[in-house]
């Protein structure tokens, strides 16, 4: 079937009204009257949504009913949002300031004129009353106040970190509001592992004491490596939540992770040597800097450089400044310079494309690479949800004075 057949096809199936899709794609509706008629070619994004919205996507994860709704702070990319996809919640509100990570993310998920995809927090902290009724929040709170190379630079710099800094740091307390106000049945927070140990302990006795005592939550938090399931060393916290007792630990966690025999190594997500456009070699100058750069660390007994890994290799962890040199992981090759990875590389690394999972990236490489540095490991955040998803099921089951989730979806349609 050609694309341009398809298309009124896909637009029927997927719901969307004409003007409704327009607004969807942020796009004209004589634009979308274009696709229609043929006048125009369908963009890969535009076509690829249409079908993740009309259900023709092999996931039926994705097609069954969901029990519980969900919200998505600080979305990113979603990351967090496909774990908990996957154990069948419903995503009801999201919001993410990047308008990059924006465009990536209405890409990749099917939701209708109903989801809210709204930019600053802020507001929403003010009034929590404008975010709809859900059983639980995700939130990926700004980690680079509270990273170890996010404190070293702005010390260097002179400027404040942690809760200090009052561009990122704070956000915490917007999650702390909407929590107050709503009083999910369960939560799960994620940051970089530094979080623990930032301000001699500090920052997290506080993160503690507002969740357990101010909100009075029972809580349980846990470093995850993504080892087991991406050749990346990856280490996260996880701080898990939930309004009642309902037995919630991160005791039995093991068994939800790989069997070491089954951990990959670099080259099960490289992609073929065609596959790979020369744009991705480091340029002479560029490796020369490199090399000369960790000479004068070596020399100084610093361990500031590059670090080149083979197929065999695990990599570092992938940062969002990537896109400017790619220094922290570069892949050999033969008789020539090393390399990027290329950002669909960097998706597999991610776990974004993990299985018979697809990504769509519609963004230029750099914003691709700043994207995947700030995410979420999704098969890390699949294997908690799948470790939480009895306790919320019992959580939701119990929640006082609501709807079981099941009557309240067929409801609204």
């Amino acid at each position: 079937m050609k694309q341009i057949e398809a298309f009124p096809e896909l637009l029927a199936l997927s719901g969307f009204s004409k003007r409704e899709a327009a607004q969807y794609f942020g796009v004209s509706l004589r634009t979308i009257q274009r696709y229609e008629s043929g006048e125009t070619r369908v963009p890969a994004m535009v076509h690829r949504g249409l079908k993740l919205r009309a259900g023709q996507k092999s996931n039926p994860q994705q097609r069954r009913r969901p029990t519980f709704r969900f919200i998505d702070l600080f979305a990113g990319i979603g990351g967090l949002r496909l774990g908990f996809e996957a154990i069948g919640g419903k995503c009801v509100f999201t919001s993410e300031w990047d308008k990059y990570s924006n465009q990536t993310y209405r890409a990749n998920f099917s939701d209708g004129p109903g989801h809210r995809l709204v930019g600053d927090i802020r507001p929403f902290g003010e009034d929590p009353s404008l975010i709809p009724e859900h059983d639980v929040l995700l939130a990926g709170f700004p980690c680079q106040p509270f990273s170890l190379a996010g404190v070293s630079k702005k010390n260097a710099l002179g400027r404040p970190h942690g809760f200090d800094c009052d561009t990122q740091g704070t956000l915490f307390f917007e999650i702390e509001r909407i929590i107050a106000h709503h009083r999910p049945a369960a939560f799960l927070l994620e940051n970089v592992k530094n979080l623990e140990r930032h301000d001699k302990g500090r920052t997290f006795a506080v993160i503690k004491e507002t969740l357990e005592q101010k909100l009075g939550y029972n809580i349980e938090w846990r470093v995850i490596s993504s080892h087991p399931w991406v050749p990346q060393k990856r280490e996260r916290i996880f701080i898990v939540g939930f309004r009642e007792d309902v037995g919630f630990s991160f005791e039995g966690f093991e068994k939800r992770i790989p069997p070491e025999s089954e951990w990959p190594v670099l080259g099960d997500i490289l992609q073929t040597h065609n596959e790979v456009g020369q744009k991705y070699t480091l340029t002479e100058h560029l490796w020369k800097y490199l090399q000369d750069y960790r000479a004068k660390h070596e020399k100084a007994g610093h361990g500031f450089g590059y670090s080149l890994f083979d197929e065999s290799g695990v990599t570092r962890t992938l940062s969002a400044r990537y896109y400017k040199d790619g220094s922290e992981i570069l892949v050999k090759q033969q008789r020539t310079r090393p390399r990027r990875l290329t950002p669909r590389e960097c998706a597999r690394l991610m776990g974004f494309e993990y299985g018979d999972r697809e990504w769509s990236i519609p963004v230029s490489d750099t914003q691709a690479y700043k994207q995947f540095g700030n995410a979420v490991v999704v098969p890390v955040v699949e294997a908690i949800a799948q470790h939480m998803a009895p306790c919320i099921r019992k959580s939701v089951r119990a929640a006082p004075g609501r709807k079981p989730q099941l009557e309240l979806f067929a409801a609204s349609g």
